[in-house]
């Protein structure tokens, strides 16, 4: 049992047997505290357990916590590959106690774990205790029989652990293995405590004390038991080898560097390939824990540790992209124990493979000009720090990489005039900036955003993390900081958070800390990537510096991520069902529903509606993993992924696919594509149902349909039901009946309809209207025949039909009608064809109009129409047109 591996999994299971609940390792983002950049130790993820904040089923745990010290105040990145144990990623094996057994129960596990587990030489182990932690030096001498000799006590604060200025704290007791007198080196406490002989392996912590203020520090109620194991230490150890780099995972992950570049490690090579099998850890696992490569924060440090992996490849002789060629090397070998590595394999590679390719152009160039600026310089001299920022800002050679570069040749940078000149770029980009919408009323985001950088969103993997406040804005000012019922701006330095762009809504949620409440109402974007929340004091005060609990409103969370994922399934169904040449021209992702705009030029029928929801569901329930990667913007699009409307992206962009096509062209393909930053489900069945609910244009050559997904989608559909079932219940019909009975029902009331017109029609005819003219015969007006009349009970669209008919039945003569519809009359008067030369239909039209209030009215000599406010004029109309016929 001496692979890491084999160590790791009988670690764990040997706490298991002793009562402890084996804990998945926590991400290396930490998710509970903000004041770290990367989770540094085991012990991070309980830090609310052992404060008392946070309560767990188990009172013992046992964990494989995965390490990143790259950044921040732990940092080992520039030692990496030239020590026999440095590295930026590594594994920490850990037992806990929380308030149940305190140090002769841990000391006693260690031991049995050390010495019969894995049968390291008791002669070969010595510890150092805290120099008056009289309890834990007598427990080593009881339990594992040590002599005076091999305790050493420690004075110092290397064997006295505390959380921070306040808090739990406690002394240490370390164990450490004798590597042999052929290593340089002496016991710890020594001259020669540095060398390598004497190898710490583990770190027994007893947390028993509460550090009150700097003068006052009480026993903790339940002492508890915190605890470090480093696995490479154990696996070197145990294989017998003096360095990391020759335990079995590294020697795997060595050779594939050795095969995929063409080079040995061998001589002045070793280093580098170190450096590459150590990074490519470090980036494979950050770039699963939801960070990838960016210009500041976590993705900044994930940059330099990628890019200082790719220079040494190309030390090495590699000409193009190598290091994405390693991963499934690291995949096979640890992917077991964290699956999160499987996972993301693609996007691991495409992240690598990217980033590479954009390096190497910067490199040779970069190289070229920084050996130029250095010719004839010798170890110790200091290269200028402008020369250093014009490589940085004009060709894009960052200046760790220029340190890293000059490091082999004794030469440093003036970090001084680099800075200096990094101040004054700063200062003309902020005096250049103007911002846009409500950024440009509110210029407070830039100063905060160039102050404390942007906000680390950590919500793609998360809905619940820490926060330290770094700002706090009211009214457009920056405030220290507000109380209760105050309306104010939150920014963090992480947040899970979602600000509202690409159409999908901001997040709301709760803040909380100690002693106050804040309910966030909004989250936007502002200044290139700060996360600002809108939100309201519900009690308490907040103030600057302090730390948050930060938890997403997780039901309309999740709402909105089905219903983002559902816009991506729809677009491609509608450009299935309509054509390629339909593309978004914007969305709105809410948590209650979608609504999705494209272009096509006309209404969608029924049938074809009904096929984009078959196409998206299907696709639903394939209940395929939502995949992501991170590409060149142009390579993304090349590869086939759709561009949001309106998005702007950088040079990297998220790439989204869901689901496998599974007829036409695109069958066994990924079915939708998309560059996306939003938050999207886990897997497509995580949807539940689409459905869409409406359509209908926006603009010209703009539809637009609405839809719902999940609940909301079942819910609509059941009321859908009832109100079927209510209808076949009113009809007296089956269900699958009602539309048949339906469409019978209204062609039958449109026949009433007409035949009730048409009775009307006749019976205004026949009957005594009440107008100048009454009854169907006609009068002589001016020598010829005339017929006029008011008709009650027909519609004014009717008249112009009546009029023919009374002109057809007189053969020659004028007709006037007047109809009274919601308080106005109509008019219509004919002329027979052969009285037109005589009667002029506008002119006697145009006096009924007069009659009742209206003015003008037009048409054709034989046929004239107009109307007016005053119906109850109408037989005062009538009379006007018989005065106008009679000049």
């Amino acid at each position: 049992m001496s692979g890491v591996n084999e160590i790791r999994s009988a670690f764990l299971e040997y706490f298991e047997k002793n009562g402890h609940e084996r804990v998945a390792s926590s991400p290396l983002v930490p998710r509970n505290d903000p004041t770290l950049m990367f989770t540094n130790a085991g012990m991070v993820q309980f830090k609310n357990v052992f404060t008392g904040v946070e309560k767990r089923p188990y009172s013992r745990a046992t964990t494989a916590q995965k390490v990143v010290r790259a950044g921040g105040k732990h940092n080992d990145l520039d030692n990496v590959g030239y020590t026999a144990r440095h590295h930026t990623f590594f594994e920490m094996l850990g037992n806990f106690s929380f308030g149940d057994y305190f140090k002769e129960r841990a000391i006693e596990l260690a031991w049995n774990l050390s010495t019969k587990e894995f049968g390291l030489p008791k002669h070969r182990l010595l510890v150092t205790v805290f120099s008056e932690d009289d309890d834990a030096a007598a427990l080593w001498k009881k339990i594992a029989g040590l002599s005076d000799d091999r305790i050493i006590r420690i004075p110092t604060s290397d064997n006295f652990w505390t959380m921070g200025e306040t808090g739990p704290c406690g002394p240490c007791s370390e164990i450490f293995f004798d590597q042999g007198e052929s290593v340089f080196g002496g016991p710890p406490g020594s001259a020669d405590e540095d060398g390598d002989r004497f190898l710490e392996f583990w770190n027994l912590v007893f947390m028993q004390f509460d550090q009150v203020d700097a003068e006052t520090r009480l026993d903790l109620p339940r002492p508890s038991i915190d605890t470090g194991m480093g696995l490479e230490r154990m696996a070197a150890i145990l294989q017998g080898v003096h360095s990391n780099y020759e335990t079995d995972l590294f020697r795997t992950l060595i050779g594939a560097v050795e095969h995929a570049i063409g080079s040995e490690a061998v001589g002045d090579k070793v280093a580098s390939h170190r450096v590459i099998a150590d990074h490519l850890r470090a980036t494979a696992f950050l770039i699963a824990d939801g960070v990838l490569p960016s210009n500041e924060g976590r993705g900044y440090v994930l940059r330099r540790i990628m890019r200082r992996a790719m220079r040494h490849a190309r030390m090495l002789g590699a000409q193009e992209p190598v290091l994405y060629r390693l991963v499934p090397t690291l995949v096979a070998e640890m992917g077991r124990a964290y699956p999160e590595l499987g996972r993301a394999e693609a996007l691991i590679s495409e992240t690598l493979k990217l980033e590479e390719k954009r390096f190497l152009l910067t490199l040779d160039r970069g190289l070229t000009l920084l050996s130029e600026a250095t010719e004839g310089m010798s170890s110790g001299e200091r290269l200028s720090g402008e020369t250093a920022f014009k490589l940085y800002d004009t060709y894009g050679f960052p200046l760790d990489l220029t340190q890293d570069a000059l490091r082999q040749r004794g030469i440093e940078v003036d970090l001084d005039t680099f800075n200096t000149a990094m101040a004054r770029q700063k200062a003309e980009a902020r005096a250049s900036w103007a911002g846009s919408g409500e950024a440009a009323s509110e210029n407070v985001w830039y100063p905060i955003r160039e102050r404390v950088g942007p906000t680390e969103f950590l919500g793609y993997d998360t809905e619940r993390a820490e926060g330290a406040v770094v700002a706090l804005v009211k009214d457009g000012a920056e405030v220290k900081e507000a109380g209760e019922g105050e309306e104010i701006s939150v920014i963090v330095n992480q947040t899970p958070f979602y600000g509202e762009s690409g159409g999908q809504l901001g997040d709301t949620g709760t803040m909380r800390g100690e002693g106050v409440e804040i309910a966030v109402t909004d989250t936007r974007k502002f200044a290139e990537g700060l996360f600002v929340h809108r939100a309201k004091v519900t009690r308490g005060k907040v103030a600057v510096g302090m730390p948050l609990d930060l938890e997403v409103d997780h039901r309309r969370r999740t709402h909105i991520r089905a219903n983002h994922s559902a816009t991506h399934l729809l677009h491609e169904a509608l450009r299935e069902v309509l054509g390629s040449h339909v593309a978004q021209k914007g969305s709105m992702v809410a948590p209650d529903r979608l609504r999705f705009d494209f272009s096509h030029p006309k209404p969608i029928e029924a049938g074809e509606i009904a096929e984009v929801e078959r196409l998206a569901n299907a696709v639903v329930l394939q209940n395929a993993p939502v995949e992501t990667r991170l590409m060149a913007v142009d390579d993304a699009i090349a590869s086939g992924a759709m561009a949001l409307f309106g998005e702007k992206y950088g040079d990297e962009v998220r790439v989204v696919s869901m689901g496998t096509a599974e007829e036409g062209e695109k069958a066994g393909k990924p079915y939708s594509i998309e560059l996306c930053g939003g938050t999207h489900v886990r897997a497509t069945g995580d949807i539940g149902l689409v459905h869409v609910v409406a359509e209908g244009g926006v603009a010209a050559g703009v539809r637009r349909v609405e839809a719902l997904t999940g609940d909301a989608a079942r819910a609509h559909l059941l009321e859908q039901d009832q109100r079927v079932r209510r209808m076949a219940a009113a009809l007296k019909v089956s269900q699958s009946d009602v539309a048949d009975r339906l469409d019978a029902i209204v062609e039958e009331r449109r026949r009433l309809e007409r035949e009730l017109t048409e009775a009307k029609k006749k019976l205004a005819l026949a009957g005594d209207g009440g107008g100048a003219s009454s009854g169907s015969a006609p009068k002589e007006v001016a020598g010829v025949s005339f017929v006029g009349r008011v008709l009650d009970g027909v519609s004014p669209k009717d008249l112009k039909g009546l009029v023919d008919e009374t002109k057809a039945q007189i053969g020659s003569g004028v007709v006037a009608f007047v109809a009274a519809a919601d308080g106005k009359a109509s008019v219509v008067v004919g002329v027979t064809e052969d009285l037109t030369a005589r009667f002029d239909a506008v002119t006697l039209v145009r006096a009924a109009s007069a009659a009742i209030g209206g003015k003008g009215g037009g048409g054709r000599p034989d046929m004239a129409q107009a109307g007016g406010p005053e119906a109850g004029k109408a037989g005062e109309a009538i009379a006007a047109v018989e005065a106008a016929m009679q000049g």
